[in-house]
């Protein structure tokens, strides 16, 4: 009797090595490879013109590397459950699998499609491939009550010890040569995006993550604090589509620290950026264990607190005009490339929640139409840690003074001037003049309509803030 074959529905995982969903795919049967453009995907590609431009580049290299193996990828559009219903019955499959994904809605819209491709009497398998180890995985290990971890210090510590899978073996992968019409592949104009921009698709990822190790892991933990400095890994937009593999990420890295002719400085720096990996995939399991964070606080306690969905000065954060350079900058960077700096992020964010009290969710969203990157879970985690509401167990909330960390991380302002063009002429030397008992900068750093005067002063509003925080919390 033939083998039947079994679908693969790619989502956030564009590409063929090291890939978790597709050997638990081939281990049913040959493989044949799907992309469901649903209702769900164009909401999130539209959302962010750059994003629908990245996607579509990363799903033409997917497609080319399938065609390479004898394959190509099958387009179709329409709801997920119906589409591939259509498909196992068209092409004899016994059912499908796919890549988890970890914020609240699709974890939900995921459980539901499995229920329905079950009552219509198909195999229906999620798999975790996303995080260089599985939530269930490092949940194994936890001593204490309720699942996964709450706290990244002893997440960490149980990270570092576990192995990482590997499935480094597409060669051995068949995919079946069942005929069935595919749509038009995915193009930018479809989601309202723009084409161009950053290089997608497996073959990019790779030689990008290669370069970074060969040449610039081992500043890393200089690069990952000084924004002046490019050489961050600058993978999480192929990450968030899944055009590398976390795994595959972790293992070279171990591998290179465990070389013994590394020096100290190096290993420290690949030992900050394996850190780093792990607060990604201690994020995803804190919205896997706790979907429901992607609306409300991971701390019970501060889920009454009042944040303001608006403020006077929330247009000139948006705009990259707040009179803390280091915040604009960051902010103007974003707009121009899809990408900010992972140290400014966190100051300008802080500003927006601290300064202003703005609501997270506010910045998150905001971001989100900016962001090249897709990763709701992440962007969450992220935001919830700097408002003080999520997994950082801190007895308060960690506000970043924006004019301390210019100072102290662009001293020179490399990066506020390649990003704020009036800022350029301003002698290094005005920067650092100061009137007696004033917390902001030189006046002269902001004559007339050049740059714009700070729109909130910033040890004020920040003191106000932490002041209601602590009156909340004690409550």
């Amino acid at each position: 009797m033939a083998e039947r074959p079994f679908i693969y529905r790619f989502t956030n995982d564009l590409r063929l090595d090291d890939h978790a969903g597709l050997a638990a795919a081939a281990s049913h049967g040959a493989v044949f490879p799907l992309l469901v453009i649903d209702e769900a995907t164009s909401a999130r590609l539209r959302r962010s013109p750059r994003r629908a431009g990245f996607f579509c580049e990363s799903v033409r290299a997917l497609d080319v590397e399938l065609r390479d193996r004898g394959s190509a990828l099958c387009i179709r559009r329409g709801k997920a459950a119906a589409v591939i219903a259509t498909l196992a019955r068209e092409i004899g499959a016994t059912g499908a699998a796919w890549s988890a994904r970890y914020d609240g809605s699709a974890i939900d819209r995921d459980n539901r499609l499995q229920s329905q491709l079950e009552e219509n009497g198909l195999t229906a398998t999620i798999v975790h491939d996303a995080p260089a180890v599985a939530p269930e995985e490092s949940a194994a290990v936890r001593s204490g009550d309720g699942p996964g971890y709450r706290a990244f210090a002893p997440y960490f510590e149980a990270w570092a010890q576990l192995p990482i899978a590997s499935y480094e073996h597409p060669l051995l992968l068949r995919f079946a040569r069942g005929e069935a019409a595919s749509e038009a592949l995915p193009e930018v104009h479809e989601f309202g995006g723009e084409p161009g921009g950053v290089a997608a698709g497996p073959v990019h990822a790779r030689r990008s993550f290669e370069r970074f190790l060969r040449e610039h892991a081992a500043q890393y933990a200089f690069a990952s604090r000084v924004p002046a400095d490019d050489r961050t890994s600058h993978l999480s937009a192929h990450l968030s589509f899944g055009a590398i593999s976390a795994r595959s990420i972790v293992r070279a890295v171990r591998d290179r620290i465990a070389d013994p002719f590394m020096l100290s400085e190096e290993r420290m720096s690949l030992r900050l950026y394996l850190r780093a990996l792990a607060h990604r995939d201690f994020f995803l399991q804190l919205s896997w264990f706790h979907a429901h964070t992607t609306d409300e606080p991971l701390q019970e306690k501060m889920r009454g607190f009042q944040w303001q969905r608006s403020h006077r000065a929330l247009e000139s954060w948006r705009r990259g005009t707040t009179g803390y350079p280091l915040v604009d900058a960051g902010i103007r960077q974003l707009r121009a490339t899809g990408w900010m700096h992972p140290h400014v992020r966190a100051v300008a964010a802080s500003w927006l929640c601290f300064d202003l009290g703005v609501d997270w969710r506010v910045g998150r969203d905001d971001w989100d139409r900016l962001l090249i990157e897709d990763d709701l879970a992440l962007a969450t985690g992220n935001w919830q840690w700097i408002a003080g509401i999520g997994a950082d167990m801190a007895q308060y909330p960690r506000i970043y003074n924006p004019e301390r960390q210019r100072r102290r991380y662009d001293p020179a302002g490399l990066y506020v001037r390649q990003w704020i063009p009036e800022l350029r002429h301003v002698p290094l030397e005005e920067w650092y003049g100061r009137r007696s008992g004033s917390t902001q900068l030189s006046l002269s750093l902001y004559d007339g309509e050049n740059y714009a005067p700070p729109s909130v002063e910033h040890a004020v509003a920040a003191r106000a803030f932490l002041r209601r925080y602590r009156e909340f919390a004690s409550s």
